[in-house]
């Protein structure tokens, strides 16, 4: 997550969450060491030797990973990269011992939301940093047991 690649994606996902959620300040990113395995990971998709690309979890609980960073880029879209992205990550969390995962995302993500719903993950109380808002929704997801 600290090298090039993955700071040019995260780059990109601010200035799309920016354009989408408005506003300005600070990059929405976790720190690093959130995604230090074996308790998180962050993974970046590549295409045709092209980053296009990534996402990663983090522990919130013994059971339960949070799914963090998701983003493809806009012209890989509709390819399929981002459900095998998401599965990658699903299938990581269950190696590191996870049984669920849960995720945040809002309103203004649309495509988004129909991706979680159609990968099996289902609406879930709120939660997190943005857990008073309004426009945001929180989904969940059963791991399988390994």
């Amino acid at each position: 997550m600290d090298g090039p690649v993955a700071q040019r994606l995260l780059a990109e996902l601010d200035v799309e969450l920016h354009e989408r959620y408005g506003g300005g300040g600070d990059p929405v990113r976790a720190d690093a060491a959130d995604f230090a395995p074996p308790e998180g990971l962050f993974l970046v998709a590549w295409v045709d030797g092209q980053a296009e690309g990534c996402a990663g979890f983090r522990r919130l609980d013994d059971a339960t990973a949070e799914l963090k960073r998701m983003y493809v880029r806009p012209e890989r879209r509709g390819t399929g990269l981002a459900r095998a992205l998401l599965a990658a990550v699903e299938e990581c969390a269950v190696a590191s011992g996870y049984r669920r995962m849960w995720l945040e995302t809002g309103l203004p993500q649309p495509e988004a939301m129909a991706l979680y719903r159609a990968s099996g993950y289902e609406p879930i109380a709120s939660f997190g940093q943005y857990a008073d808002s309004p426009s945001q929704r929180c989904f969940g997801k059963a791991l399988p047991v390994t």
